[in-house]
């Protein structure tokens, strides 16, 4: 079973299309169709902290690796047009998402999955999570032209020293800083303003104010940061990782969010000796107004139907599990706020 015939999808969405039984926590479905491209030989690329790198072939069948904490069943692509379409009534995804992966045909079979998807169902945008390794200008300039409303490349490491580490030849990884960066201002050019965007993980050896740095750099071109919280992977070579700093996550969270959408600017907020937020360049009572409203805690990623700054790619759990949620896939309460607001750890 393989690409472009098969696709692997989310646990969530397999759960939301009836595919397997079960149910999430607080939230009854993923809005966004998150699909993957799949291939026997499975993805060539060797991240430290991914459930898909190259090292564990000799250790599990690669159509079985966790990806992002959760198992992504393979299904007919076909099947799951069918399901979408017989479910619309409900209004259950307001967006499909292809994620490409490090092999030779994947950029191929994206273009079928994507010319497929518009054919099928139009009224549901497509973004690409793409894979800037195998990618020239030219592969973008088509995916706009078939259809594609945003475009992301998972850049996740914030410093060119982790991304090494992490990702390139530190790893036996083909992946390279340079080629990612060159990807994201082809995405700025072609897509344009508010239609691409980068992903970023946070808590991999990177201070808050190196990662909120490259924040502000994707919002400099016209883009949108998707932050996840770094969870290690079971398998993965950062397996023996600790999870983020609660405090980081959050207030990284909250900068990321000032940046992206209330037209705060990295320059007006300060960090201490280690890199750390101590201002985030609002008045107080304007501060607390925006921690009130949880957004900045919600999963953040591309837009659906509510508002430009809430994600209708919610990856319910991806990044924590239930009972200490990172990135929240559902409007907070004030209970949820409240332990946010601790966890930030502000004088």
């Amino acid at each position: 079973m393989r690409s472009p015939a098969y696709v692997q999808l989310s646990t969530a969405a397999a759960i939301t299309l009836g595919l397997i039984p079960g149910r999430m926590y607080r939230t009854p479905c993923t809005h966004c169709l998150n699909l993957l491209v799949t291939y026997p030989q499975g993805c060539r690329a060797n991240c430290a902290y991914c459930g898909l790198a190259r090292h564990r072939e000799e250790n599990r069948d690669y159509a079985d690796r966790n990806f992002i904490r959760v198992d992504w069943p393979t299904v007919s692509y076909d099947d799951i047009i069918a399901r979408v379409k017989q479910g619309d009534d409900r209004g259950q995804f307001q967006r499909m998402c292809i994620s490409q992966i490090t092999h030779p045909d994947s950029d191929a079979d994206t273009f079928v999955l994507l010319e497929k998807w518009v054919r099928e169902l139009p009224h549901i945008p497509v973004s690409i999570l793409s894979n800037p390794t195998t990618l020239a200008r030219d592969d973008l300039l088509r995916m706009k032209d078939l259809g594609a409303e945003i475009f992301t490349v998972a850049l996740d490491a914030a410093t060119p020293e982790i991304f090494e580490r992490t990702r390139g030849r530190a790893v036996a990884s083909p992946h390279r800083w340079e080629k990612y960066w060159q990807v994201i201002g082809w995405a700025a050019e072609i897509f344009g303003p508010e239609r691409f965007g980068a992903h970023l993980i946070s808590g991999m050896g990177e201070t808050e104010q190196e990662f909120l740095r490259v924040c502000q750099q994707i919002r400099d071109l016209g883009g949108h940061n998707h932050l996840f919280a770094f969870f290690p992977e079971q398998g993965s070579l950062m397996e023996d990782w600790a999870p983020v700093d609660r405090g980081q996550w959050r207030r990284v969270q909250l900068a990321r969010y000032l940046i992206d959408y209330r037209g705060v600017r990295l320059d007006a907020m300060a960090f201490d000796g280690r890199g750390r937020v101590v201002d985030f360049g609002m008045t107080r009572a304007e501060l607390e107004a925006v921690i009130d409203s949880g957004l900045p805690f919600r999963t953040s990623g591309c837009p659906g139907k509510e508002a430009e700054d809430i994600s209708a790619c919610n990856r319910p759990y991806g990044d924590s599990p239930p009972g200490d949620i990172c990135s929240f896939p559902f409007a907070l309460d004030a209970g949820d706020v409240e332990i946010a607001r601790q966890q930030m750890k502000l004088d």
